[in-house]
């Protein structure tokens, strides 16, 4: 046979070859590609949770006490992914509207907003969350019948109480900016006025996804906020009928509030207006900016019969969306200045004043503590007394601290005047940023 005529036959052996070498590789990489971009593979230890179990209608579902599975947050977020949400459609709550006394109602305010910052903080997705959660429970024949006895149910104990922040000292070791205070007690009298979050329906139960409490396998998941996932008793007990309990406006005093409230201490009762549209309207005074060109700073008359902590709703109010503003006020209308700087008889008699510095993270009030007693001491003004001297002087006083005050480092230099009773930086507590629903408070929910 020619050469010409074995040529073709020699095509088809080496084309084998060629794809058979192809396949081989193959056969080698894809495997290893798969395996090195495979996801990471959480080795689960074996969790012993209660068996799911439907209470009856004719039984009262146990408020379990807290108890986590021992596992890494790895391993916790992993199987919270596993399970699944329940199937829809969620019921929304229905509304409710507190119907107590003004006193009453600011126990309330104070309780719902307390829970809201260290459940949630500075964050008003999560607080809005959080609060429906606590009414929730309110309405429940499981849970107290207050809005004060559902958030501080078990704190006189050191374990076992439904809020990890009332029972682990947390309100000692952290506290929240007068502004952030100021917003949570705000969007808290909204809840008390009626306002419903839709998403977490009827949850009563919820916890962060890095934890798995025992309680979890007799519940439905519902609903995810950021890190919280939320949940809901299975069978009747978590449907709207169950919610007819009532809400009674006989709300107890929390003495581990005063330091926050004086509606849970010694002072006056909250003032709706002050907290819910705490407006320029609820001063006697202007608080238009002051003349001369200065529109970041604000000289009021301030009620003395109005709750103190609303002073600060009024100064945030007056501000606005400024960046730098100032903010100071007297309830003695005749000692009201009328321009800057002030004279030393002006910062003498002051009851109240409040700098907000975003650029440098400062946002600060400060009250006369000789007019208004507060119970954390770095909130009070230096003080001051006035002094008569030589004839001298043009107003015939002098400012002097009184006996036993601390030393005032001098204020730092602002633009427009100078800072006027604003404790310096250096003398105030440190606020720690808040990172919206991050705190892992797990604790009975």
């Amino acid at each position: 046979m020619s050469e010409a005529m074995q040529t073709p036959s020699a095509k088809p052996g080496l084309t084998l070859r060629v794809l058979l070498a192809i396949i081989a590789v193959m056969a080698i990489v894809v495997p290893a590609v798969i395996v090195l971009r495979a996801p990471p593979v959480v080795a689960h230890r074996h969790l012993r949770l209660p068996p799911a179990r439907v209470v009856p209608k004719a039984e009262l579902p146990p408020v379990e006490p807290v108890a986590l599975a021992d596992m890494s947050m790895e391993e916790a977020r992993a199987f919270n992914a596993s399970i699944p949400f329940v199937g829809g459609p969620y019921a929304a709550a229905r509304p409710f509207v507190f119907a107590g006394s003004t006193e009453q109602r600011a126990r309330a305010i104070d309780c719902l907003a307390v829970a809201m910052l260290y459940e949630a903080g500075d964050d008003p997705l999560g607080q809005r969350a959080v609060a429906q959660v606590i009414v929730n429970r309110a309405r429940h024949p499981a849970f107290p019948k207050t809005i004060c006895g559902v958030v501080f149910q078990g704190s006189e104990r050191n374990t076992g109480c439904q809020f990890s922040f009332t029972c682990d000292n947390a309100m000692n070791r952290h506290h929240f900016a007068d502004a952030a205070w100021v917003r949570a007690r705000a969007l808290a009298a909204t809840v008390l006025n009626g306002a419903v979050f839709r998403p977490v329906g009827y949850a009563t139960h919820y916890h962060t996804d890095w934890v798995v409490p025992y309680w979890q396998s007799s519940l439905d998941k519902i609903a995810a906020v950021h890190t919280h996932l939320f949940f809901r008793w299975t069978g009747w007990w978590g449907t709207p009928a169950a919610f007819a309990h009532g809400i009674s406006p006989d709300e107890p005093v929390i003495p581990a509030l005063a330091q926050y409230s004086t509606a849970h201490g010694a002072g006056v009762p909250l003032t709706e207006a002050a907290i819910v549209a705490a407006t320029t309207t609820a001063v006697t005074g202007s608080v238009a900016p002051i003349a001369g060109g200065d529109n970041n700073s604000f000289l009021i008359t301030l009620d003395a019969k109005m709750r103190p902590e609303d002073f600060a709703a009024i100064a945030t109010r007056a501000c606005g969306d400024r960046p730098y503003c100032k903010v100071m006020g007297w309830t003695d209308k005749t000692r009201v200045p009328t321009a800057l700087p002030l004279q030393q008889a002006q910062v003498a008699t002051m009851s109240f004043s409040y700098l907000r510095d975003r650029p440098h993270g400062f946002d600060k009030a400060l009250w006369n503590c000789a007019q208004f007693r507060r119970a954390d001491l770095t909130q009070c003004m230096k003080l001051q007394v006035l002094v008569p001297v030589t004839r001298q002087q043009t107003d015939g006083f002098r400012l002097e601290s009184l006996p036993g005050a601390r030393r005032a480092v001098a204020p730092p230099v602002v633009p427009t005047g100078p800072v006027v009773a604003v404790r310096p930086k250096v003398e105030a507590t440190p606020v720690a940023k808040v990172t919206p629903v991050a705190k892992a408070t797990p604790e009975g929910r």
